[in-house]
């Protein structure tokens, strides 16, 4: 059956590959990016999902500079907590189902076990705290709520790891990558199908979605070397070396246990997202036509 899905951070990279799934598939979509619908203008949220009266939103929306939220606290929390407070306050009020899209940084990333859904969050960055305040927001105000928190994304769209990886690997005599963080990278493409699947259903809760199995950065680099090899043809000249942690530092925290079990998509019957090399392949492949 076809549904009316609006869905925020429509030029994101997430954003963007959700609208093309959800258009492709037959449904009707309002796609919403700041010109369109400004998340922390309460009253714009309000009219726009009036207006078009969505049974489903999707909110991809966020401020997800992780460094610069260090410094701009009241960017990130306008955006990610005020923000998702006015999307869910409108949705709920057209009847419309949630799905708000969060992170592994709502975790502190010292746990040696996987984290699952319904361990406690800590988060230790700006970022991480703010994105759990929209958790709260959208669990306080929504009676008909996805939060689905994914790690490590990667897409056609937009920048990342993975673009970043294959421009450097190209230019760069030396790589240096962080070898003690672990986690699991997620194709956008893979994260909008099982939120495709996600959404038709009343099976309402936390998930972690992330493609499955796992691996470090510094492992995630090599295997987007080998299979651009393959796949693209492409050479690198860069020499790839692990290092720690504490050789980059950064502004914010960054978790070292970044990996997610998905209890909630096993308990609730839903299929799983395919092994992370599988979706870098099928990325490398989009990429190339």
């Amino acid at each position: 059956m076809a549904e009316k899905v609006l869905v925020t951070g429509a030029a994101g990279q997430l954003g963007r590959d959700m609208v093309l799934l959800l258009e492709n598939k037959g449904h009707e979509v309002l796609a919403c990016d700041r010109q369109e619908m400004d998340i922390t203008d309460l009253d714009q949220c309000g009219t726009v999902i009036d207006d078009f009266k969505p049974a489903i939103v999707i909110h991809c929306a966020a401020h997800t500079a992780v460094d610069a939220a260090e410094t701009d606290i009241d960017a990130a929390y306008a955006i990610n907590a005020v923000g998702s407070r006015n999307v869910a306050l409108a949705a709920e009020k057209a009847g419309a189902k949630l799905i708000y899209i969060s992170t592994d940084y709502v975790f502190n990333g010292q746990s040696d076990r996987p984290y699952h859904e319904f361990d406690n969050t800590d988060p230790q960055s700006i970022y991480g705290k703010s994105k759990r305040a929209g958790e709260v927001m959208v669990q306080s105000l929504s009676t008909k709520y996805f939060i689905v928190r994914t790690s490590w994304v990667y897409g056609k769209y937009g920048n990342n790891f993975v673009k970043t990886m294959l421009k450097l690997g190209q230019e760069k005599p030396l790589l240096q990558v962080v070898h003690d963080q672990t986690g699991s990278p997620t194709y956008t493409a893979d994260l909008a199908a099982f939120l495709l699947e996600l959404m038709v259903t009343e099976k309402y809760g936390i998930y972690h979605a992330s493609n499955t199995e796992t691996c470090t950065w510094y492992e995630f680099t090599e295997a987007i070397f080998a299979e651009a090899k393959d796949i693209l043809g492409l050479e690198f000249s860069a020499k790839l070396e692990p290092c720690t942690t504490e050789q980059f530092p950064r502004p914010a925290p960054r978790p070292r246990n970044s990996v997610m079990e998905h209890l909630s998509i096993r308990t609730n019957g839903l299929i799983d997202l395919r092994p992370w090399r599988e979706g870098l392949r099928a990325f490398l492949v989009d990429l190339k036509e």
